[in-house]
């Protein structure tokens, strides 16, 4: 599973962290270009691919890939 934030439709909201039951993302200290902190993705081995951060988002802003 490959996990993709866009950065550009991100707006910190924090429901991909709220919302993983594995915990594999935290909030980062980096900002997009509008001012809002980033998820980032810290543990993607716990990854059990719910699929329930890419519906929580509300921006779209989190694109999973298991082509991988």
């Amino acid at each position: 599973m490959k996990i993709e934030i866009n950065a550009d439709f991100c707006k910190g909201c924090g429901f991909c962290i709220e919302y993983c039951p594995k915990n594999v993302y935290e909030l980062s200290n980096e900002l997009n270009k509008k001012g809002y902190q980033l998820p980032r993705v810290v543990r993607l081995e716990d990854c059990s691919e719910c699929g329930l951060c890419d519906l929580y988002c509300p921006e779209f802003a989190i694109v999973l890939d298991n082509s991988a």
